[in-house]
């Protein structure tokens, strides 16, 4: 218990250091950054407060390669450019513009972080399996291909100009509007499985919310709302999975 409440202490700290930056730098969006390293700091901490053995090496060598990958793509993403269109709607339409970024950005994402993660914080001091690590690792490798692929193709098409107003619809982008979502969603679900040799099914909990969060809320809709006032996109939709790959429409 008290090893659980140091760890919420070291969250909220680290979040709160991130909300002190946005404030120096005057972009919020940093919050994108924190998230993926705000992981890493979690279960290497649970690790080093558990048991200590090669699955759980393992397990935890995953989440920081997803984290410190994402972190790093959101930073080169957006350096030297403006904030992100959603902090800058919210500061727009938010009032006490200021608390309510450090209570629903900073802070509500650090609990979201704990939830999240607690598959591995469970499995870090519990028993591990290496039937249900290896099908896991399987699953969690699809996801991150789909993510750190995707990811890379939008980037490359976005750097041409020619592509300017145009829609990304090759690669992986021609078979889901999101494939990058998508990999993420099946990586935390690998994640999952390679942690159920502790008998943990409860921990579902963490994957469920990471994918709800980003089809029902701060993921999927966010940039299918910002898409439809391009006509390119309007077409794009009627043609390609909003998430699952799956063959085009013809």
């Amino acid at each position: 218990m008290n090893s659980i409440l140091l760890l919420v202490g070291v969250v909220w700290v680290y979040m709160t250091i991130w909300y002190a930056i946005s404030l120096v730098t005057k972009k919020s969006d940093v919050a994108d950054i924190a998230w993926g390293m705000g992981f890493v700091l979690i279960v290497w901490l649970s690790f080093f407060w558990g048991n200590t053995n090669f699955l759980t090496i393992v397990i935890n060598c995953l989440v920081t390669l997803w984290g410190a990958r994402l972190a790093w793509h959101i930073f080169m993403r957006n350096k030297g450019k403006d904030e992100d269109f959603r902090y800058q709607q919210w500061r727009r339409e938010w009032k006490n513009f200021y608390i309510r970024s450090y209570l629903q950005v900073f802070i509500l994402q650090g609990i979201l972080m704990l939830i999240i993660v607690i598959p591995v914080i469970a499995v870090n001091n519990g028993v591990t399996n290496q039937i249900y690590l290896g099908l896991g690792l399987l699953v969690w490798i699809v996801g991150f291909a789909f993510e750190s692929i995707g990811d890379w193709q939008l980037k490359q098409f976005i750097r041409n100009n020619l592509n300017k107003g145009m829609v990304m619809d090759k690669g992986l982008w021609k078979y889901s509007r999101h494939p990058n979502y998508f990999g993420e969603i099946v990586m935390w679900w690998g994640i999952w499985v390679a942690t159920l040799g502790n008998g943990g099914w409860w921990t579902i909990v963490g994957p469920a919310t990471i994918t709800y969060l980003i089809v029902f809320v701060s993921g999927v809709p966010l940039l299918e709302n910002k898409m439809q006032k391009n006509k390119n996109y309007k077409e794009y939709i009627k043609r390609t999975s909003i998430l699952i790959p799956w063959p085009p429409k013809i």
